[in-house]
């Protein structure tokens, strides 16, 4: 993990809080900015920056990625939208060494998508659900201070399968009122970066207003942390001399 201050890159489309009056009235300020002030609280001197896809290059320069310890994603209505360039430049910094954190319906993004090579397509129902996501791995830093289960009085009803590789490790698994379940916390590694999905966060309720929630995700970024500040993808080496 990086020893400096640790520098998160919330991502956001931006369009929900723009247009709907249920979003507008939960997120006045969007999505980003609750996730956003949480972090800041939760993790004592961490820079929070934030950008959305209308901005030019999405926000997400270059030179803004070369300076992000760690990229949340979150996206819903505009995946299309986001440029491919785009996507490959967030690609190549996750691999070199960039943390990820993707949330929600950031599952069917084509950042996430490109990166774990499936179409993370799931079984979903929209219907102000009770969610519980219980901790099955309570040692893993991203579960620290977090009560099993969180209790989620209204949510998106997110279920399996879940078209995903086979995850490195699984943090946390949802149950819903009508049976279902759901890897609602999953990691991988792609190259020199970590990545960790999180399910909780539909647009239509105040979940990143639930302190629980707000815990998972300071953990989350503090452990996709890279653990180096050189940036470099993995590439082939040689020749070299044979050991003996």
């Amino acid at each position: 993990m990086v020893t400096e201050a640790l520098t998160v890159l919330i991502w956001n489309e931006y369009i929900h809080e723009t247009r709907d009056e249920n979003v507008i009235r939960i997120y006045p300020d969007g999505m980003h900015h609750t996730i956003g002030a949480a972090l800041t609280r939760l993790l004592p001197g961490v820079n929070v920056r934030t950008a959305t896809l209308p901005e030019p290059e999405h926000g997400l320069t270059e030179e803004a990625l070369a300076g992000t310890d760690v990229l949340l994603w979150w996206g819903h209505a505009a995946h299309d939208a986001v440029e491919d360039t785009v996507v490959e430049r967030v690609k190549q910094h996750v691999l070199g060494g960039m943390g990820l954190i993707v949330l929600h319906s950031g599952h069917w993004s084509k950042v996430f998508t490109s990166l774990l090579g499936t179409t993370a397509t799931l079984q979903w129902r929209s219907a102000g659900d009770r969610e519980l996501v219980w901790t099955i791995a309570p040692s893993h830093p991203i579960a620290e201070g977090v009560p099993n289960p969180i209790v989620i009085a209204e949510q998106e009803m997110y279920g399996e399968p879940f078209d995903i590789p086979v995850p490195e490790e699984i943090v946390f698994i949802s149950s819903f009122s009508g049976g279902e379940v759901f890897r609602s916390g999953v990691t991988f590694t792609r190259g020199r970066g970590r990545i960790f999905y999180f399910s909780p966060g539909d647009q239509d309720y105040p979940v990143y207003h639930h302190p629980d929630v707000q815990r998972v995700i300071a953990n989350a970024a503090r452990w996709a942390s890279p653990r180096s500040r050189e940036r470099r993808v993995p590439s082939l080496r040689g020749p070299v001399a044979p050991v003996v």
